[in-house]
């Protein structure tokens, strides 16, 4: 009962926190101004991700002081996360170059898996496959995408919110079924986290995430995807599964950019969520469409994963291939010239 009394106060801090930080950014005029690569029209204040930061490692210490969660773990965590999240808000208020950020983005990657022990096993079609060093490059591979993907999807109103917020209480719901309960505390502890500041970030806006709270977001969940795989390798599986809005969205627009020729540290507004907000006139139906296929097609999928002995590759194609087609419609990664002509 306690740890519940807990997950709420975080809630609540992270809500009073973001209003505190609301006032200061109106106060300080740090707005967020609209401009052509924009999906907002109205001028909001920025940097509310910071709430997430601060509540989630403030209160995460709690988790291994009564054994919820390991220590070397938490040191990943707060590592990792603090670092990404400092250079996020540093580059939110002054601009960084991208190789400086890149290096800053690896720093946090290689933090995080030394505490976790680097690479877990990767469960592929009933065998578990240690992949020793090139495990270690695509597991830091990997880190860096998920932070920077979360950066890119943070583009509408409550969606990078509502993304987390889901995953978290997925993975949390299947940790409880398929025996791993005490893995599920962190996840829950951000999902209350990022749910308090979801109350001043749900469609329309009252401040932004910024890059210091979407970077933090996407190592994160990284890191807990990571760190469920020690537990058992096919928890990975289920992470990329539970994540793949993001991640075919994301992916999807890179490799179409990257094909055309473009410049992809550029800011852009291409991806489907993008599309889809501006087809759809405002960013709500978008975000709880979100959530829609969140709850009702990838967390079936996962839990037949994780209970039911469906093979994770399989799983993955499944869940993948419907958000591929829908990323397709939505002309994820087309220039805006090229959708106005078909």
């Amino acid at each position: 009962m306690m740890v519940w009394i807990f997950l709420v106060a975080a809630g609540g801090l992270s809500l009073l926190l973001t209003s505190y930080l609301r006032r200061y950014a109106l106060s300080k005029s740090l707005m967020d101004i609209p401009n052509a690569r924009s999906s907002h029209t109205v001028p909001t204040p920025r940097g509310g991700g910071v709430a997430i930061v601060l509540s989630f490692l403030l209160l995460l210490l709690f988790l291994p002081v009564v054994s919820l969660l390991p220590w070397s773990s938490a040191w990943a965590l707060m590592g990792a996360g603090a670092g990404i999240a400092v250079l996020g808000f540093l580059d939110d208020h002054g601009h960084i170059a991208a190789r400086w950020r890149l290096l800053g983005h690896f720093a946090g990657a290689i933090w995080a898996l030394f505490w976790l022990g680097g690479m877990p096993p990767i469960a592929l079609f009933g065998m578990s496959l240690d992949t020793g060093w090139v495990g270690l490059v695509l597991a830091a591979l990997y880190l860096v995408w998920m932070l920077n993907l979360y950066n890119f999807m943070d583009g509408i109103d409550g969606l990078a919110s509502v993304e987390a917020i889901c995953v978290c209480l997925s993975a949390s719901l299947i940790y409880v079924l398929a025996g791993f309960s005490v893995l599920a505390w962190a996840p829950l502890l951000l999902s209350f986290t990022v749910a308090g500041f979801l109350y001043w970030n749900f469609p329309p806006a009252k401040i932004f995430m910024g890059d210091a709270g979407s970077g933090f977001l996407g190592i994160t969940l990284g890191i807990f995807s990571l760190q469920a795989a020690w537990a058992s390798p096919t928890l990975l599986w289920v992470w990329l599964i539970l994540m793949g809005v993001f991640i075919v969205d994301a992916t999807f627009t890179l490799v179409r950019r990257l094909v055309r020729g473009d410049k992809v540290y550029e800011a852009h507004r291409s991806h489907a969520y993008q599309y889809a907000s501006r087809q759809f006139g405002r960013h709500l139906p978008v975000t709880l469409a979100v959530g829609l296929v969140n709850v009702g097609w990838l967390l079936p999928i996962a839990l037949c994963v994780a209970l039911l002995g469906l093979d994770g590759v399989l799983g993955v194609i499944v869940a993948y291939v419907p958000l591929m087609i829908l990323a397709w419609k939505f002309q994820a990664g087309a220039v805006e010239k090229e959708v106005g002509a078909q």
